[in-house]
């Protein structure tokens, strides 16, 4: 029995639907012409945990996008404007899916990626889950640089729980926006939390993989 472990899937942004397929070869083509770079594939992140003979799938999508009602919705958060929320065609979750799926899994890209072998991580991945902050997905409320959406809730939760991102990229010539953000908001909620001589230092860790991250990846 596979006692624990992490495995990531980097998806092409819209795999499986045509407009958000468009709507981010659109970002993305603005995005590379004010940064002056070619433009790249686009990358949504997931999280599949192995625990004990159990199996869950980590993952943030809009509310409407599967109805299974055991599909492990832990919270919810606004998309575009924090107001928009109100209505369920502008919401999102946040998902830990006991023997759940990801969409689109047949289209990932270099895929699975076993970022960890150990139980006692895994279980601190699904531990953390449901305090993900729930901010604004698609803005970039707390100024880091990059917007928060599924990728950030990926890095988030890898961070936290200690995993080695040092190595870590979306697949060759792609781009995973929000993954910054969740990084460096990682590394901060860590930094209060390693105040004093008994830190474990896993807030400088982080702080160094992101800046590893921006640079293997051009992000500016």
């Amino acid at each position: 029995m596979d006692e624990g472990r992490v495995d990531l899937y980097w998806l092409p942004l819209g795999a499986g639907g045509r407009c958000v397929r468009a709507n981010g070869m659109m970002y993305e083509t603005v995005a590379a012409q004010l940064t002056g770079r070619e433009r790249r594939a686009l990358y949504h992140s997931a999280l599949q945990v192995h625990l004990a003979g159990e199996r869950f799938v980590i993952e943030m999508a809009p509310v409407w996008n599967t109805p299974d009602p055991g599909r492990g919705v832990v919270g919810e958060g606004p998309v575009g404007l924090r107001v928009l929320g109100r209505s369920r065609l502008f919401r999102y979750e946040v998902r830990c899916w006991l023997g759940g799926r990801i969409p689109d899994v047949a289209e990932a890209v270099d895929s699975p990626q076993h970022v960890s072998h150990d139980a006692g991580r895994a279980r601190r991945v699904l531990d953390l889950v449901p305090a993900f902050p729930r901010r604004t997905w698609g803005a970039d409320e707390q100024r880091t640089g990059d917007m928060w959406n599924s990728n950030s809730l990926t890095s988030w939760l890898l961070a936290r729980s200690d995993h080695d991102l040092g190595s870590v990229s979306p697949p060759v010539g792609g781009r995973a926006p929000g993954w910054t953000a969740g990084l460096v908001v990682a590394a901060s909620d860590l930094d209060r939390e390693d105040q004093g001589p008994a830190g474990s230092g896993l807030a400088a860790r982080v702080a160094a993989a992101s800046h590893s991250y921006r640079r293997r990846t051009g992000h500016r």
